[in-house]
């Protein structure tokens, strides 16, 4: 018993330890007053929690503190995020209520407090549709910008202390970490967080390439800080000579941007060469700030020759959540590449705690992008059409897509993404622009509505009354707004006509004798393959389905099958799992008490024994397994964590599995003789396929092969590699599945 009481003694002391740790990280922003009203969050909190523990075992109250604390150290926030940070979790999972937080410290924080439980559906596992969930948290953004960035906070506190909780909780909350929350991050200019939510993403759901690039730049890590001292000696006299105060480091690349840069590059860890980034921070004078950056690269590149298409300058027009910065890459004194970020104080200070620096130094910057982009949001949010994933598809796309410039006529400038066309311009402006656009005039030269802008151009809109939006202008929008105003517009242009097709057959069925009724045309639509009543009123109305089919559907005797439901509730998952099992299927084990039940391989990622696996239970396919790396993985756990099983491979009998794997060399005379015979002899595998392209000299081929699993797999690409003239063998991923209704 004594123990116990020395662990609680203990346990206090630590708690106490950590609470003044936090007040220290909000000294600079503390006003009178601040101090008593964060300790009396605090004191609230640790009474309301005071008999919770965490997975780890831990006391509960440590949570809320390190929450407290992010929000105070990386974001930068001020004493009334604290008091919300402190109290997050305090109504939605004790006693107290949101009027007895009103009471105590007011309005503004029980408003933040209610915009931070409402969201609190984003983490419940059992939820039906995390995107509607997202979607009403955005809603919040739109009332208090601090309830996403206490939200941001809490996630990378869970991310930094996952590693109790089950393996299956790890794989969806990293998904939807790295499918939301990184992007959130990204896009409100909280480039470290951002990093650290793609690391700590990737090493649950990638743990051994991410154990494997940690311990690689372990490795090299003495022989990489030599170089950077060597590399940034000389800038750090020179600047000093010049009378330019600054702070030069080398700063290493995450793991994520690594591993992304392996991927896109298929290039083995060896050859990524920019492993680290050398950053400049000035200390300049408002006034002095661009004129200081330009002067540090010319010192940089009088030193070292810079690559003349990697400029990139953030300083004259700033990203749009607030990032400045100007970047090159040049070639160091080893005749390797490096880039070299050039920036100031205030402007670092903006990179890495972006949003929250943004009010700092409000008075020095107009009109912050931020705000344009909030503004944005909350439009989008006004859209009631947009089905929920299709906004979030929509969201996702502007999150990450860096912008453009673009004048207007009288020169006005705007803000677009890469890629945008003259019709997303036109309904930047305004809708009815966008509705009504035939054409564009682009530096005074006529384009179609389709042309892809580029930055600087200046931009003039023609339209017409006649012209009303298309379907096949979808293909060509990527700003949000532009998606989310066509499709609604299209919605209700199909729904004037069916009005019409309604009508049609409402006659008609009275001429066959048939009831119209909801039942009826939902047997009907169902019965003839439409997706809903309105395409099957819309077809008669544009003549697409012939009225005749009708007596057809009069005659059949057969049971229509049901609608698809869009959510699947528990009873249903244990009905579907039921349905499924087998006996025979003893390959996997799937579910929380791992039985053997019937399943199928997904053709996206072509899963085999011995690679990570989970089960996902389709309406119509039963279980379908997928690797934990495969390209919709991420999409169905965030969206869908509900509907993932636990899968798991027992040690199987002889059987095989197709997978693909890429292979690159030099073009020799009978290399393909070679591969094969390393394929069928050696290893009495069998091909299915193998095709090959060689292109001057260079051999690049794709063979689909039979195999028993990872290891099988391992020791065959092992042996090709050995092939003289084979410089690469990759196992690859096929393309994402089309789902339709998953």
């Amino acid at each position: 018993m004594s123990e116990l009481v020395i662990d609680l003694e203990a346990e206090k002391k630590e708690i106490l330890k950590r609470y003044r740790a936090l007040l220290r990280a909000c000294k600079p922003t503390m006003q009178k007053g601040d101090k008593a009203l964060i300790r009396q969050a605090f004191d609230l909190a640790l009474e309301s929690h005071k008999d919770m523990r965490r997975k780890s075992g831990e006391p509960y109250i440590y949570h809320p503190i390190a929450v407290a604390q992010i929000a105070a150290e990386e974001i930068g926030l001020g004493t009334t995020s604290i008091v919300c940070a402190l109290l997050h979790d305090v109504v939605e999972d004790t006693a107290v209520t949101l009027e007895e937080i009103e009471r105590e410290f007011g309005k503004k924080v029980a408003r933040i407090i209610d915009g931070l439980t409402k969201i609190s559906g984003v983490f419940d596992y059992n939820s039906s549709l995390q995107a509607e969930n997202f979607r009403k948290m955005l809603l919040t953004l739109a009332d208090d910008v601090r309830v996403i960035l206490i939200k941001l906070a809490d996630r990378l506190h869970n991310m930094r202390t996952m590693d109790h909780m089950p393996r299956d909780k790890q794989l969806k909350i990293s998904s939807e970490t790295i499918y939301l929350y990184a992007p959130l991050a990204h896009r409100l200019g909280l480039y470290a967080m951002k990093s650290e939510l793609e690391d700590l993403s990737m090493k649950y759901t990638e743990a051994e390439t991410y154990k494997f690039i940690a311990r690689k730049l372990n490795e090299k890590k003495a022989e990489r800080e030599l170089f950077i001292q060597s590399f940034i000696g000389p800038i750090r006299d020179i600047l000093l000579e010049q009378g330019l105060k600054s702070n030069v480091y080398g700063r290493p690349k995450s793991i994520h941007s690594i591993w992304n840069k392996m991927r896109k590059k298929g290039i083995p860890f060896e050859e990524v060469y920019d492993l680290f980034a050398i950053r400049i921070i000035l200390e300049s004078k408002p006034d002095q700030e661009k004129a200081d950056c330009w002067k540090a690269y010319s010192i940089v590149t009088d030193l070292y020759r810079p690559n003349p298409d990697r400029l990139r300058d953030w300083v004259s027009s700033p990203k749009a959540n607030g990032y400045e910065s100007l970047h090159t890459t040049v070639m160091g004194p080893k005749g390797q590449w490096v880039e070299v970020q050039i920036r100031t104080t205030r402007m670092n200070e903006i990179a890495e705690k972006g949003f929250a620096a943004h009010w700092k130094y409000k008075e020095s910057s107009s009109d912050s992008g931020l705000d344009q982009w909030i503004q944005k949001v909350r439009e989008l949010l006004k859209n009631p059409e947009s089905n929920a994933l299709d906004f979030l598809d929509d969201f996702k796309m502007n999150l990450f897509s860096d912008e453009i410039f673009i004048f207007t006529p009288k020169g006005a400038l705007m803000q677009l993404p890469l890629g945008a066309t003259a019709l997303d311009f036109a309904f930047e402006i305004h809708s009815d622009l966008g509705a009504k656009c035939i054409g564009a005039k682009v530096n005074h030269k006529l384009v179609p509505l389709s042309h892809q802008l580029q930055n600087g151009d200046q931009v003039e809109i023609i339209t017409s009354s006649k012209q009303s939006p298309k379907e096949d202008w979808l293909n060509f929008v990527v700003t949000a707004k532009a998606k989310a105003k066509i499709k609604s517009s299209l919605k209700e242009e199909k729904r004037r006509v069916a009005e019409e097709g309604k009508e049609i057959l409402e006659r008609k069925l009275k001429s066959l004798k048939i009831t119209y009724n909801t039942e009826n045309i939902h047997k009907i639509s169902n019965y003839f393959k439409f997706p809903s009543a309105l395409e099957l009123f819309y077809a008669i109305a544009t003549e697409s389905f012939d009225l005749k089919l009708l007596k057809e559907f009069q005659a059949s005797e057969k049971t229509p099958e049901h609608k698809t439901p869009d959510r699947i509730d528990a009873s249903q998952i244990e009905g579907l799992i039921n349905k499924v099992k087998s006996k025979d299927s003893d390959t996997l084990l799937i579910g929380e008490d791992l039985q053997k039940i019937d399943y199928k391989l997904s053709t996206c990622c072509n899963p085999i024994p011995g690679d990570d696996v989970f089960g996902f239970i389709t309406v119509n396919d039963g279980i379908k397994i997928h690797r934990t790396n495969c390209p919709n993985a991420t999409k169905l756990l965030a969206n869908y964590g509900y509907r993932v099983v636990k899968a798991k491979w027992t040690s199987q009998k002889e059987l095989a599995f197709l997978t693909g794997l890429r292979i690159r060399g030099i073009d020799e005379v009978g290399l393909i003789n070679k591969i094969t015979t390393v394929i069928s002899n050696d290893f009495k595998v069998n091909m299915r396929s193998i095709t090959v392209d060689s292109n001057e000299g260079i051999f690049e081929g794709t063979i689909m092969v039979f195999v028993n699993d990872t290891m099988h797999l391992e020791n065959l690409t092992k042996k090709l590699k050995q092939v003289k003239g084979v410089t690469s063998v990759t196992r690859f991923e096929s393309q994402p599945e089309r789902h339709g209704r998953i």
